[in-house]
């Protein structure tokens, strides 16, 4: 659990979506620290989400929740966005986190994966920035798009998520133009924090630290920080992509 930093987003309520676990959970235990009210929305891990919100809410009595909802289906950002609203009267700071992940080799590639890597990385943040705009817009909110530092330049068999991660990186600019002034629109582009699930070779992962400049992995808590930072420092930041990365991204 990160350390309180004060009281910066006190009164301010903060959406995360795909919050349950591993980064999500790290920023919505970091926006909470600094203050605000988070809505942890999940799609299938109750579980976890469960716990993060009943040990934010040892902390701090009804600052948190869990907002369950399939991103995939054409109602649901926006009745998402609504429930939120309903709780806490207003919404200050979208994190468009959920993501799926996965690799789709040419030649394989189905329309249910398109769907679903399309639809969560791109699609979902789409119409829940769209749902929340007269919300943000009356508090002068933010957006902060989870972006991957792939969006720039290719990861190997996973073409379907790459093109929907550049996708995002260009919402996350055309939003910034569309919605300013009152609405603050960036994005942070995470590089090597935690490795996939599913496993990794122990040579793919030494290659990839070789390709890092600071020569390790990062944490949740630095891309949390960058969150925080967006979301309550950046008073003349918007259209921005924030890379994560320990310099990954300038030179492989």
């Amino acid at each position: 659990m990160p350390e309180i930093r004060g009281q910066s987003l006190a009164g301010k309520t903060a959406l995360i979506t795909g919050a349950a676990r591993r980064i999500g959970a790290t920023i919505a235990a970091t926006l909470h620290a600094a203050g605000a009210n988070v809505a942890i929305h999940c799609r299938g891990s109750m579980p976890a989400a469960a716990d993060l919100s009943a040990s934010l809410n040892r902390l701090r009595a009804d600052s948190a929740r869990v907002f369950p909802a399939d991103l995939l289906l054409a109602d649901a950002p926006a009745k998402l966005i609504a429930s939120v609203v309903e709780w806490t009267g207003q919404l200050d700071v979208l994190v468009n986190n959920a993501s799926s992940f996965y690799p789709t080799p040419v030649g394989s590639i189905t329309e249910e994966q398109w769907d679903d890597l399309v639809g969560s990385n791109l699609k979902a943040p789409l119409f829940l920035s769209q749902a929340a705009r007269p919300q943000l817009k009356a508090q002068h909110g933010v957006i902060i798009n989870i972006v991957d530092i792939h969006a720039q330049r290719p990861l190997r068999n996973h073409a379907v998520y790459g093109a929907a991660k550049a996708g995002l990186a260009m919402l996350t600019r055309s939003l910034a133009k569309d919605l300013a002034p009152e609405i603050r629109v960036n994005g942070i582009s995470p590089g090597a924090i935690l490795w996939p699930e599913d496993g990794m070779s122990r040579e793919t992962r030494d290659l990839i630290l070789r390709q890092i400049p600071l020569a390790r992995t990062g944490s949740p808590q630095d891309v949390a920080d960058g969150v925080l930072y967006l979301a309550h420092d950046a008073h003349y930041v918007t259209g921005q992509i924030l890379a994560i990365d320990g310099g990954r991204s300038i030179g492989w």
